[in-house]
């Protein structure tokens, strides 16, 4: 049986949700606020209204996906280490295609924090090594960051390159993602020159520099 626990940060993780999901999420939340306004027509100016407007379909997949986000989010928060959190989010029960967005919002949070956070690393790695559909979706996440580096700040920039030095460190994800990175003035910007730099800093302080050459000469 599961047993509930009190979350005495509650409070503390719901600002701080309120706050990422602002940037995450999005502020669905907003809408809806003139609802029911307009009340004091008459019944047959409603039914007259009612019939000329044409049938609306509520798609609900937006919302069920700011709710998996949320979720997500309170579970990384209220967990002790990264393998509590592993064990966690392994029992919810992901909709097929939802597994990158459990991978983004690895990523998301990451990005979020002051420093970098290992816990996050450990936490992917976990997930690639347990399930090897999670591993594409990192590759993709992996290769879109670099595209879009200039979007960055610099503290994102830093915790998004050392998440990704520990994926490759650890061949959680193929190095062959490293094929994007053409190294030319051209196809770089200096926001992806810095991405690649604390990438392959982290990586050359994981490996030392003989075996990250070795690792990258080796076909």
């Amino acid at each position: 049986f599961q047993m509930f626990k009190f979350d005495e940060k509650y409070e503390d993780n719901e600002e701080k949700y309120k706050t990422l999901s602002k940037e995450i999420l999005g502020s669905d939340a907003e809408s809806g606020d003139e609802d029911g306004s307009g009340e004091s027509g008459s019944e047959e100016s409603d039914e007259e209204e009612d019939e000329q407007k044409p049938v609306t379909i509520i798609d609900n997949t937006e919302t069920n996906l700011v709710a998996l986000r949320r979720t997500i989010y309170l579970t990384i928060n209220s967990s002790l280490d990264f393998e509590e959190c592993a064990h966690k989010l392994m029992k919810m029960q992901l909709k097929p295609g939802q597994e990158i967005e459990l991978c983004h919002m690895f990523l998301d949070c990451c990005a979020e924090q002051r420093t970098y956070e290992k816990f996050y690393g450990l936490l992917a790695q976990r997930f690639c090594n347990i399930n090897r559909i999670y591993i594409g979706p990192f590759e993709e996440i992996f290769k879109d960051s670099y595209s879009t580096a200039h979007r960055l700040d610099t503290n994102r920039l830093r915790n998004i390159s050392k998440f990704f030095a520990h994926l490759l460190f650890t061949d959680s994800i193929s190095w062959e993602v490293l094929d994007c990175v053409k190294l030319n003035e051209e196809d770089t910007t200096s926001s992806s020159r810095i991405y690649i730099k604390i990438l392959f800093q982290e990586l050359a302080e994981y490996m030392g520099l003989k075996k990250l050459n070795d690792r990258l000469r080796d076909p």
